[in-house]
């Protein structure tokens, strides 16, 4: 397999992996329980009081787990921090276990001999799994497995630090493609044995024609108009940005510094939709999309009849959008419209009493069942129920000139339904205001996503996202 296959194997995997730890964690903690019975009180054979405890902590571990980040991306974070973590939710989880039998009164009920010997099993052998899966991923990346390409902005004094930290790292599996450099101080054309690929101006084009991962801002603090200047460049990008400040001589408490290979680092510019989210953001996705297709499949029917009959023309309407990290897709929709050809690859929106609407479409552009057909998009994986609109190609090229940080909507995929749509935000945007109102809507979506805030948008899209005035 060559290096480049090999770099980002892992990476593909991410979510299966992550289901897999989740799974290795509640096999474990219900083994160790069935395992401290026998140990300690020389019976295999469980009862069933003793079922259910393991199964509640089973349950409690599904729960706790996440809230305490267990299963977040620890890429060279420290492993002090994550044993720290998984110790804490653990004993959280013991805690509320004693506290339900004592509130249910079955204290007495269990063996305390064995309730000590299951908890400090549990802990042992997660604690254990989270430095074994250490060495493995170690041993994989000193391989080609699983790495990430980072370029570093800032060739000084800090940027050099940055690039010696990494290399002497390699179990962090980043890989320092380069520098780029300040224009204002002496040009230099390599930093060690990394070359200076150009200077800050040129990185935009570089991370849009290369295969990056991450970029690195290697910055002072009093930097800060410059910082501010680059993301604003880098607006378009949808590739990981982070912002190594010059903290070394400071002790700052801030939640959005974390530790990679022994560096503070400021995450500016992530998706949520790594690990376990992308998972349960799949299959939620899936699971909707299949049970919506099969209770409207009459539906479907009737509509691609009535849409074959409203003017001569395909069923379906098929048209190339940018999805999630800025990729092209194809969506599916009823056709709504008389076929017609827009020269110049241009694409006009629909408006109040557009010609090229006919009757029968105008009635599901109102009702929004030309947009029954975008399930089979979700069920093929290029978008999601709930995420932002995705826009025409055309649109897509005029308003991320036009409106700031535009293209970070492609951080999730796209949706059918969101946040900018149940808030009065759909249909046309005949001003570049409505616009911004959209995007605000959508970062605000990204940034504070959960399964819960999906599920209320769906809610409230039954009731108030299917029709707007804006619709025609």
């Amino acid at each position: 397999m060559a290096t480049g296959s090999l770099r980002g194997v892992l990476k593909e995997y991410s979510s299966t992996l992550s289901v897999l730890l989740h799974v290795c964690d509640w096999v474990w903690i219900a083994l160790t329980g069935w395992l401290a019975h026998w140990i300690y009180l020389g019976r295999p054979s469980l009862p069933g009081f003793y079922e259910a405890a393991i199964l509640v902590g089973v349950l409690l571990a599904a729960l706790v787990f996440p809230r305490f980040h267990v299963y977040r991306a620890w890429r060279g974070a420290s492993l002090i921090e994550e044993l720290r973590l998984i110790t804490l939710s653990w004993a959280t989880v013991v805690a509320a276990l004693v506290f339900i039998a004592f509130v249910i009164k079955m204290g007495e009920t269990y063996s305390r001999g064995w309730a000590l010997i299951w908890a400090a099993l549990a802990w042992f052998g997660l604690i254990a799994s989270r430095i074994l899966l250490r060495r493995l991923l170690k041993w994989m990346r000193a391989r080609g497995f699983n790495q990430r390409r980072i370029v570093i902005v800032g060739a000084d004094e800090l940027g050099r630090e940055v690039a010696a930290r990494i290399s002497a790292a390699p179990w962090t599996g980043l890989q320092v493609a380069g520098f780029f450099s300040d224009p204002d101080g002496p040009p230099e054309t390599g930093v060690g044995p990394y070359p200076v690929i150009g200077s800050i101006g040129d990185l935009p084009a570089y991370v849009e024609r290369e295969p990056v991962d991450q970029v690195w801002l290697a910055l002072p603090l009093k930097e800060e108009e410059k910082v501010r200047d680059l993301l604003y460049a880098l607006r378009h990008a949808t590739v990981d940005i982070r912002f190594v400040p010059d903290l070394f001589g400071l002790r700052l408490i801030n939640h959005s510094v974390t530790d990679v290979a022994g560096l503070p680092v400021m995450n500016l510019s992530m998706s949520p939709m790594e690990g376990f989210n992308r998972l349960i953001k799949g299959l939620e996705d899936r699971i909707l999309a299949l049970l919506i297709l099969v209770l409207v499949s009459p539906l479907l029917v009737v509509i691609a009849v009535g849409v074959k009959l409203s003017s001569p023309g395909p069923v379906l309407f098929r048209q190339t959008r940018h999805g999630w990290d800025g990729r092209e897709m194809r969506i599916y929709k009823f056709r709504t419209m008389v076929e017609h050809r827009e020269e110049d690859g241009r694409v006009t929106q629909a408006r109040r009493n557009d010609a090229r609407v006919t009757p029968f479409g105008a009635f599901l552009r109102r009702t929004s069942l030309d947009e029954l057909p975008q399930f089979v998009n979700v069920l093929q994986g290029r978008i999601s129920i709930v995420g932002p609109r995705p826009h025409a190609l055309a649109h897509n090229a005029f308003y991320k000139e036009h409106v700031d940080h535009y293209m970070q909507r492609h951080k999730v995929k796209p949706g059918i339904t969101g946040w900018a749509q149940i808030n009065g935000y759909r249909g046309e945007t005949d001003t570049l205001e409505k616009m911004r109102k959209r995007v605000e809507h959508d970062l605000y979506y990204i940034e504070n996503w959960s399964i819960w805030f999906d599920l209320k948008i769906i809610l409230l899209t039954v009731f108030k996202g299917f029709v707007g005035r804006n619709v025609y």
